[in-house]
């Protein structure tokens, strides 16, 4: 992200709004209790993919556990490695995935945000994003990518569509449809701010 004031020296402030800026670090802990949750998440994978691998390899306690693991309440539980299973344990592993991406994005572009500027402009791994993250724009994205979780459930639902009742089917698809008029609604108020934004600049 570029500084738009590169040449002005820093301003020092007062001692009370001084402090009341320094506030901000108290962020800090809450992000790296974010990435302690991100490891949660790597190693919840791992077993996943471990136990997805022994099981299409005939280990029973792998194959037990995937079958309870996707397995639906009430629902009959299979007997051996099919098609669906291993899309509904590849779904999980997928859903795992984007929620971590979700963390990276709330992580970084959260405390690039709120709390200070981590200054990556120059580094070649910087993400794309990051060079025009605002707390529109993060709103924008956190609500795109639980669009993308909640599609990964929906889909989850859907493959076993005959083992849950019709209310449970209208329900999930009632609030994935929400989630999305959520999204267009931050977009579009985005839209109409950065017009706004724009149109004052001009005059």
């Amino acid at each position: 992200m570029t500084d738009p004031r590169p040449n002005q020296p820093p301003v020092r402030l007062r001692p009370l709004p001084a402090f009341i800026f320094m506030s901000r670090w108290l962020q800090l802990p809450l992000y790296l209790g974010l990435i302690l949750a991100q490891c949660v998440y790597v190693f919840h994978f791992w077993v996943e993919l471990k136990d997805l691998i022994a099981a299409a390899l005939g280990n029973e306690a792998a194959l037990s556990h995937i079958f309870h693991a996707v397995a639906v309440p009430g629902a009959e539980v299979p007997t051996k490695l099919n098609e669906t299973t291993i899309m509904l344990v590849v779904l999980g592993l997928i859903d795992v995935v984007m929620i971590s991406n979700l963390l990276i994005m709330v992580i970084i572009g959260g405390y690039e945000t709120f709390v200070s500027r981590m200054n990556l402009e120059s580094h070649p791994d910087q993400p794309e994003w990051l060079s025009h993250v605002n707390a529109s724009v993060l709103k924008t994205k956190l609500a795109m990518a639980i669009i993308g979780i909640s599609s990964i459930h929906l889909l989850k639902t859907f493959i076993n569509a005959s083992s849950y009742d019709a209310k449970v089917l209208i329900a999930q698809t009632v609030i994935h449809a929400v989630f999305l008029l959520s999204a267009l609604a931050i977009a579009y108020t985005d839209k109409i701010t950065t017009d706004t934004h724009n149109d004052s600049k001009q005059h």
